[in-house]
């Protein structure tokens, strides 16, 4: 009918008996078949019904949450401090602060329990290194302080503070992260604490260029400039990252790997902030590029002294870069010792398993040992130790109490081990005596992706 009234001009004619019936009903059928895919969507996508999912268990739980685009949930009722007063903080040259900090994946007894009670300092300045195996809770922590991470995540407990000491117009003071408004958030991110995300091609925007999106922060963050301003800036940031400025004009896929991973830094540096989160900067590069990239970011560090809180599951990375290291394991932290002690004489056994799942470049030949088994269900934990079942000195204490972290000897380092609670004799791989070096000298340099 549609082709018969317009091949009769029944538009032009008014004859609408022509075309309206038909074109109603193509609509229609237009509207139900979108609307049946939505439905399969809904589903199938596990994103979807994951978040349906927790609405209603929120729901169940008694939970009432007032969620704001952009923002992690924070369960409980926080007050923001008063005007003028400044949260209470015991570390002085710390710049972030997480204390008692815990994360959820749904809400009550569905919750999945991604991050359980967990202390960093994060000191001016200094890089601290966050290791553990894929799933350990790492970037659930470092999203969650920021009050980025997506539904169903939600805070369930703890402190984030930020002690500002900004270089141009972003806030200054301590700035509880968990009580803070959206708009003290959005001046606080990205211009004073900025991330580097996994996978630098999902990170950047596919469809505009890497000059287009350098625009983009600019003008939100800084206004004042004009188009002419916020170009030439943009040209010195991939300058400063080993780019030429020319290649503002490409889009990601026209990049290669590590040039995309370059460009993410140089946006995460544009603003100058104080905190640099890096999550898996060198994941799926070369060692070749890794080891170039990773220079460029130490001198970056050396020269505008930011702080920065590496995330990674090679520890490889971070003996030779970090001064500091914490050891994570199913949403727990085990063990955190300067980067020297940690590499010479570990004192846990996961941190011990770790190091040794290296191949030897040198010296005979030795069997491989690993960490047997995989990482736990975080939705069955087993009991006591969560790292029990693959650990091979596992005493039956270790399967009925869980260890605290807590100083060891007095020391700056802290385990959670039962072997090191000087009940037990200790096993001489967990013995080692501590490096004579100062703590806050890195270990011997080590190779991206090399032996230990």
């Amino acid at each position: 009918m549609l082709r018969e009234g317009f091949a009769n001009n029944a538009i032009r004619g008014g004859w609408w008996w022509w075309w309206a019936p038909p074109g109603i009903c193509v609509a229609l059928l237009g509207t139900g078949l979108a609307l049946l895919n939505f439905g399969i969507d809904e589903f199938i996508n596990p994103r979807l019904r994951n978040v349906g999912l927790s609405q209603r268990g929120a729901r169940k739980a008694g939970i009432s949450l007032s969620t704001t685009l952009g923002i992690t949930p924070v369960l409980g009722r926080r007050q923001a401090p008063p005007v003028g007063a400044t949260p209470t903080s015991g570390v002085t040259d710390a710049v972030l602060e997480i204390h008692g900090f815990s994360v959820d994946y749904g809400y009550g007894e569905e919750a999945v329990h991604a991050v359980a009670d967990c202390n960093l300092v994060l000191r001016r300045g200094q890089v601290l290194g966050l290791a553990g195996e894929s799933g350990s809770g790492k970037t659930t922590l470092a999203l969650a302080a920021l009050r980025l991470l997506r539904t169903p995540g939600v805070i369930t407990a703890g402190e984030v503070l930020f002690h500002s000491q900004p270089n141009g117009e972003g806030p200054a003071g301590t700035i509880d992260l968990l009580s803070a408004g959206p708009e003290q958030l959005r001046a606080v991110r990205w211009s004073e604490i900025s991330v580097v995300l996994q996978s630098a091609l999902n990170a950047l925007n596919p469809v505009i260029t890497v000059g287009a999106q350098f625009d983009d922060l600019l003008r939100a963050h800084r206004p004042q400039l004009s188009g002419s301003q916020r170009w030439q800036r943009s040209g010195e940031l991939l300058d400063m990252v080993g780019m030429n400025a020319d290649r503002l004009r490409s889009y990601p896929h026209e990049l290669s790997g590590g040039m995309r991973q370059r460009a993410m830094i140089a946006m995460a540096l544009a603003l100058e902030p104080q905190v640099m989160i890096l999550d898996e900067p060198t994941t799926a590069l070369d060692v070749v590029t890794q080891r170039e990239i990773l220079e460029e970011l130490m001198g970056l560090r050396d020269r505008l002294g930011f702080a920065a809180l590496f995330i990674t599951h090679d520890l490889s990375l971070l003996v030779e870069l970090a001064d500091e290291i914490a050891v994570m394991y199913a949403g727990r932290l085990l063990e955190r010792a300067p980067a020297a002690s940690l590499f010479h004489a570990p004192r846990l056994p996961y941190t011990h398993g770790l190091l040794n799942c290296f191949p030897p470049m040198h010296g005979r030949r030795l069997p491989m040992a690993g960490i047997p088994g995989s990482p736990p269900d975080l939705r069955d934990l087993p009991s006591g130790c969560p790292f029990h079942p693959r650990c091979a000195w596992a005493m039956p204490r270790c399967r009925q109490e869980a260890p605290p972290l807590a100083p060891l000897n007095g020391s700056s380092r802290e385990v959670a081990c039962w072997l090191q609670t000087g009940d037990v004799p200790v096993p001489a791989e967990l013995a080692r005596p501590d490096p004579v070096a100062r703590s806050s000298e890195r270990p011997a340099a080590v190779k991206p992706g090399s032996a230990l």
